[in-house]
């Protein structure tokens, strides 16, 4: 894929994001395209909804991975590129690495949680028998604006 073709996705993520964020969700959004004989084919498109399923692993990423497999009908997403808002967790990034996800394309970096480069980098750890493609950053300032909104808000509407 593009540089192009990443942002591309990256603003459809962007979208999803936005839209779980309007459902009281933390806005990260999730989507997976198919590579291979299903060329720029989105397969799954899911925000978090860990709020409105009372569900802590209800994160995007893991919705899109469990989305993506259901449709293709098979557990191996190697010819897919999974595109998320914010780097994924470690919980998140674990689901790729089993389901093989064969690209892994993230906005903002997650200095608190995240495994794809900042605090560690589950995704490429050397030892894993799989270890995606990663790119991070991709509208990065971008999606840390709309998260960074977001918990600002929470912060002025939510009394301490």
């Amino acid at each position: 894929m593009s540089a192009n073709d990443d942002a591309r996705w990256m603003r459809e993520a962007l979208s999803i994001a936005r839209e779980a964020a309007l459902a009281g969700e933390v806005p990260v959004g999730a989507v997976v395209v198919a590579a291979g004989p299903r060329p720029n084919e989105v397969v799954a498109r899911c925000g978090n909804r860990m709020v409105r399923d009372r569900d802590a692993t209800a994160h995007a990423e893991m919705l899109a991975v469990r989305q993506a497999i259901r449709v293709l009908g098979y557990g191996r997403l190697e010819a897919c590129t999974l595109y998320v808002t914010l780097e994924p967790c470690a919980m998140c990034a674990g689901a790729m690495v089993l389901a093989r996800v064969g690209r892994v394309v993230f906005g903002a970096w997650d200095d608190k949680a995240g495994m794809g480069g900042s605090v560690g980098d589950l995704l490429r750890h050397p030892r894993l028998n799989h270890r995606p493609e990663v790119l991070g950053g991709v509208l990065g300032e971008e999606c840390g604006d709309l998260l960074a909104r977001f918990f600002a808000e929470r912060r002025i509407t939510t009394p301490i």
